[in-house]
């Protein structure tokens, strides 16, 4: 869900915005810039649930496995 924000930016920031990141692009790139900042993420949890999920990780291993033989077919 979106939310709409108004803010107050110096002139030639905004300027900037327009001409290096462009029209109906800066939303996306303002969100991604602060996300890190506003937004917790606890990759090692994470990565501990998927882990713990046997039948995820059957599958990747099999999908590991199957695409192995690929690497000696790679042009060098």
């Amino acid at each position: 869900m979106q939310k709409k924000l108004t803010i107050t930016i110096d002139e030639e920031v905004y300027n900037g915005l327009h001409k290096v990141i462009g029209r109906r692009r800066i939303s996306q790139f303002i969100a991604n810039l602060v996300r890190p900042y506003v937004v917790s993420s606890d990759l090692d949890a994470s990565y501990r649930a998927m882990a713990m999920d046997e039948a995820r990780e059957a599958e990747a291993l099999e999908w590991a496995e199957a695409t192995i033989g690929d690497v000696a077919d790679a042009a060098q």
